[in-house]
């Protein structure tokens, strides 16, 4: 059996699908694993802040138009880049164990966040990312960034002083040597689902799912589960700043999440337990409503926000 896997062609997106392809080869040794390479729209169009396009398939939906359509067994994707509203045709057939949730700060000369002087040029793709900057570094200019992990890394200590990105991408490309300062979950809360990966495939092919099945981490699945159930209940926009961390154990799911004010600098946090990782995210995400998040959520319902600078 043959199982064709897609995925982009950045390095990061290689990593993850040969990671997978290694652990399914190990796996099923009859199994024959082949790499499609295709193009997403993220890589195509380059001048569009991430912060106005996350979470809408901008990086995922063409894998999943070339799943659907055959031409692909299975697709690899970074779970967080994939949109709440899912495919019906689609299903996500196994979450692997988590990498690294942390977000870092690569800096110029080592430099860590508080080291940073003031009016240092930090840039970062992510809304969400530059509200929790602001909150600890009003001072400092945000700059929108784009490109791949190692074009980012490039413009350290070039034209930028320092970038703030996920962990797990750095350390999965052997890069992590770059980073100057990890901040703790609880001192910058991640993206819904950073640091996990989502392996895709229809609905239809058993047999396929079959196989995919044993790469599934259940802690892993369980804790992105109440993360995402959050964001969606939130309303899953593409460019408020929503963090959500959540850890899985024997009887239930303890979930982190907040929002946050990119100009206005106001933030709301909840942290709950739950026997149910769905009905948790569907709970805290009503708390933070009431504890005022549907006013910062106003703040962008008018459109997508960029990084302000």
């Amino acid at each position: 059996m043959t199982l064709r896997i897609g995925t982009r062609g950045s390095a990061l997106a290689l990593w993850q699908s040969r990671h997978i392809s290694a652990r399914l080869s190990e796996a099923h040794p009859d199994l024959e694993v082949e790499l499609v390479e295709i193009a997403s729209e993220g890589d195509r169009v380059t001048d569009v802040p991430l912060s106005h396009v996350e979470g809408t398939g901008f990086f995922t939906a063409a894998l999943e138009q070339a799943l659907v359509s055959g031409e692909i067994d299975l697709a690899v994707h970074s779970y967080k880049d994939l949109p709440v509203k899912s495919i019906a045709a689609l299903v996500v057939a196994a979450v692997p164990v988590r990498g690294p949730v942390e977000d870092a700060l690569c800096g110029r000369d080592g430099l860590t966040l508080e080291g940073l002087p003031a009016g240092a040029r930090v840039g970062t793709c992510s809304t969400r990312r530059a509200a929790q900057v602001r909150l600890v570094r009003q001072d400092l200019e945000l700059v929108p960034l784009r490109g791949n992990v190692p074009t980012r890394l490039g413009r350290v200590g070039r034209d930028l002083d320092a970038i703030v990105l996920a962990r797990a991408g750095l350390v999965r490309l052997g890069l992590d040597q770059s980073i100057t300062e990890t901040f703790s979950t609880e001192r910058m809360v991640p993206a819904p689902a950073q640091g996990a990966l989502a392996v895709q495939c229809r609905v239809a092919d058993a047999a396929v799912y079959g196989r995919l099945h044993v790469l599934n981490d259940a802690a892993t699945r369980r804790a992105v589960d109440a993360e995402r159930t959050l964001l969606h209940a939130l309303g899953g926009g593409c460019s408020v700043p929503v963090g959500a961390i959540a850890t899985a154990f024997a009887s239930g799911v303890q979930l982190t999440a907040a929002v946050f004010g990119l100009r206005t600098g106001v933030a709301v946090r909840v942290q709950m337990t739950g026997a149910d990782p769905v009905a948790l995210g569907q709970l805290a995400a009503a708390r933070l409503i009431e504890q005022g998040a549907g006013d910062i959520l106003a703040e962008f319902a008018s459109g997508p926000a960029g990084v302000p600078a």
